[in-house]
C-alpha cells in the first residue's frame, strides 16, 4: 500500500540521512519515478523532504526532523537486532513485515544506541540449521498459523513417520514451535497433547468449531513437557560399544542423545590391551531397538558393539552382505 511505502521512505531517510533515489526504489521494489512521486506526496503532507542533484546526490530530510522514542537501554537495542531463524519469518510470510518493523525500530531508537544496534545486526548472525542436515523442504505453515490465531479447530491429514498413507485427525491447536529449523504444531487430540511435524501435514482445514483448550494450559508449558518426553524417553535396548579415540568426537556429536553417560577409557590387562590402553573408550547407548545398531556401521573398524549378542549378529550379517555386494561387483 502507498501509505506503508511512504512510511518506509520516511523511516529510511530518518535513519540513513541522504539516500539515493535508486536505492530507495530497489529496497521498496518500485520504480525511481514512483519514488519521486512519493517524495512529492510527503512534501505536500508537510514533511520537510528535499532532493539533492548530482553524482553524490539523493533524497534527505531537513536536519532536526525526527522523533525519538526513548526508554530502551543499549543492551535492549542490540538485542532487538540479533535475529534468530530468518526462515521462520519466511514460513509465516513475515519477511517483508520483519524488514519494515526493523526500519521502524531503528528510526525510533535513541540516537546514541543506533550505531550499536546497526553494528550488532552486521556482526551477529544466527543460523538455526544443523550441519549436514540436507536441504529442508519448503513448508507452508500459513493454514496452521491462521488456525492458531483464529482459535479454531483443525482437521489434519497427517502422515506418520514410516507410513505412506495419511490419517485424518481433528485437533485443538495451542500454537506453533520451530526447533532447529523444523516446524511443529502443538495440539490436543481427544484431550491428549501431541506434536505434529508441519512437513508431514498433507492437508489442513479450518473448522467452524472453536478450539477447546484445557484451562490454564499455555503453549510454553505444553511444549516443555512434550520436549522432555522426547528427550528423556528411556531406551528399551542398551548397547555397550567401544569406540576409537580418533572417532570419539564424531561419535558423541552424532549420538549424544542416546548416550547414558560419558565414554570412559577401557581397563585392560593383556599385553596387547595395555599397548592400546587409552586409544579405545567404552560407552553405553540407550536405543529403541536392536535394529538401531545399524547406524553404527558407518564407523567401520573404529567402533565395535560388545553387547548384546543380537546386535553383534545383526551387524555381522549386514557387514557380510556389504562384502558380498562389492565382491559380486568386482567379479
Amino acid at each position: 500500500m502507498k501509505s506503508d511505502r511512504l512510511l518506509s521512505i520516511l523511516l529510511l531517510l530518518q535513519t540513513r540521512g541522504l539516500v539515493p533515489a535508486t536505492e530507495l526504489a530497489e529496497r521498496l521494489e518500485v520504480s525511481v519515478r514512483t519514488i519521486y512521486r512519493d517524495i512529492e506526496a510527503l512534501s505536500a503532507s508537510g514533511v520537510p523532504v528535499y532532493a539533492e542533484r548530482g553524482r553524490h546526490g539523493g533524497i534527505a530530510l531537513l536536519p532536526g526532523f525526527r522523533t525519538d522514542v526513548t526508554g530502551l537501554t543499549a543492551d535492549e537495542a542490540r538485542a532487538l537486532f540479533v535475529l534468530a531463524a530468518e526462515g521462520a519469518h519466511a514460513a509465516l510470510g513475515l519477511d517483508e513485515a520483519l524488514g519494515s518493523a526493523l526500519r521502524k525500530v531503528m528510526a525510533a531508537l535513541p540516537e546514541p544506541h543506533r550505531p550499536a544496534a546497526e553494528l550488532t545486526s552486521r556482526r551477529i548472525l544466527v543460523d538455526p540449521v544443523r550441519w549436514m542436515s540436507g536441504p529442508q523442504p519448503a513448508v507452508d505453515v500459513a493454514e496452521l498459523h491462521d488456525a492458531v490465531l483464529a482459535d479454531r479447530r483443525l482437521r489434519l491429514d497427517y502422515r506418520h513417520s514410516g507410513t505412506s498413507t495419511p490419517r485424518t485427525y481433528t485437533v485443538d491447536p495451542y500454537g506453533l514451535v520451530v526447533k532447529a529449523g523444523v516446524w511443529y504444531l502443538v495440539a490436543d487430540r481427544d484431550g491428549v497433547p501431541q506434536l505434529f511435524r508441519a512437513d508431514r501435514v498433507r492437508r489442513a482445514a479450518l473448522m467452524d468449531e472453536p478450539a477447546v483448550r484445557r484451562p490454564g494450559v499455555e503453549l510454553a508449558n505444553l511444549w516443555d513437557a512434550l520436549r522432555r518426553q522426547v528427550e528423556e524417553r528411556p531406551g528399551r535396548v542398551r548397547l555397550l560399544v567401544r569406540v576409537h579415540r580418533s572417532r570419539l568426537d564424531l561419535f558423541v556429536r552424532l549420538h549424544a542423545g542416546a548416550l547414558t553417560g560419558e565414554p570412559r577409557p577401557e581397563e585392560s590387562e593383556g599385553s596387547r590391551e595395555r599397548q592400546e590402553r587409552g586409544e579405545w573408550l567404552r560407552a553405553e547407548l540407550a536405543v529403541d531397538s536392536v535394529e538401531w545398531a545399524r547406524a553404527l556401521l558407518s564407523f567401520g573398524p573404529n567402533l565395535e558393539v560388545l553387547s548384546p549378542p543380537e546386535a553383534r549378529d545383526l551387524l555381522a550379517r549386514h557387514a557380510a552382505a556389504v562384502v558380498a555386494l562389492y565382491g559380486q561387483a568386482e567379479a
